[in-house]
């Protein structure tokens, strides 16, 4: 199976591709966990909370894998947990750090931030630093070795470019 993980800064379009890629390929897609934890608690995530985001995370992961039709599409993974919690906290559980590594995805897409800015209240609150979020999420990934290709332009250009990388993966098993 090929894990295909959506990444990037807030409010950049990754639930509505990840949606669409396991649409286009008849498969499943794992939400992004946060979300979630978020509106259970009814307030911003704290430090406090990481280790909870990033176990949730896993365990969505963990329970969506098996269903998955050759693509297992992500809605983020501990890649997020990893950069937000040095952005916002300047720490990172050591333990999320090495999980990262052993369930790292197969292929990252980079959504650019070249949609428009759509708060939610309690989790989407950089509108104004979208460039430096953005670069922390391409230094993250270039730092860790992990294969990514950067999507950008309209939903339709998005889906189709990640589509061609995504089959080409299929065709050359990699």
């Amino acid at each position: 199976m090929i894990r295909v993980v959506v990444t990037g800064s807030e409010c950049t379009g990754k639930t509505t591709l990840a949606g669409a890629l396991a649409k286009h390929y008849d498969t499943v897609w794992v939400p992004e966990f946060v979300r979630q934890f978020v509106e259970q608690k009814g307030d911003a995530p704290e430090y406090g909370d990481v280790d909870a985001i990033a176990r949730g995370q896993i365990e969505l992961d963990n329970r969506t894998a098996p269903v998955a039709n050759r693509l297992l599409i992500q809605d983020t993974d501990l890649l997020s947990t990893v950069v937000y919690s040095h952005h916002y906290y300047g720490d990172c559980p050591a333990w999320i750090e090495d999980d990262l590594k052993e369930r790292a995805g197969d292929l990252y897409l980079l959504a650019d931030i070249d949609v428009p800015w759509i708060p939610d209240a309690g989790q989407h609150d950089r509108g104004d630093r979208r460039e430096a979020m953005h670069e922390l999420f391409r230094s993250a990934l270039d730092q860790h070795g992990f294969r990514f290709v950067e999507i950008c332009g309209r939903p339709s250009q998005r889906l189709q470019t990640a589509i061609s990388v995504i089959d080409e993966m299929l065709v050359n098993g990699s």
